[in-house]
């Protein structure tokens, strides 16, 4: 669970990131978890858009999302979803709090 610090520093951090996919009108499916499993495992923290034809609300789908990736939501604004998830590789530069 972050905190409310926490957050705001990611929140901030993902201001400057562009989004890497969107969930379209298939909805949250098998292949775009598996797609977002490998991206945020390289980058911890990610950016996805939801468009308007896939007839989800950003919030609901971002929690989904996150509680398949076992991952933390951690905000939507407007259409865009932000999610962490600190990486298991040693390989990856990790966000410190």
């Amino acid at each position: 669970m972050l905190t409310s610090k926490q957050r705001s520093k990611l929140r901030s951090l993902a201001s400057v990131i562009e989004p890497i996919t969107q969930v379209g009108k298939l909805g949250v499916n098998e292949s775009l978890i598996e797609g977002l499993d490998k991206a945020i495992e390289k980058r911890e923290l990610i950016k996805v858009t939801v468009l308007e034809n896939s007839g989800l609300i950003p919030k609901e789908a971002g929690l989904e999302i996150a509680n398949l990736l076992g991952a933390e939501f951690v905000c939507a604004t407007g259409r865009k979803l932000v999610l962490y998830r600190r990486s298991s590789s040693d390989k990856v530069n990790h966000i410190e709090f």
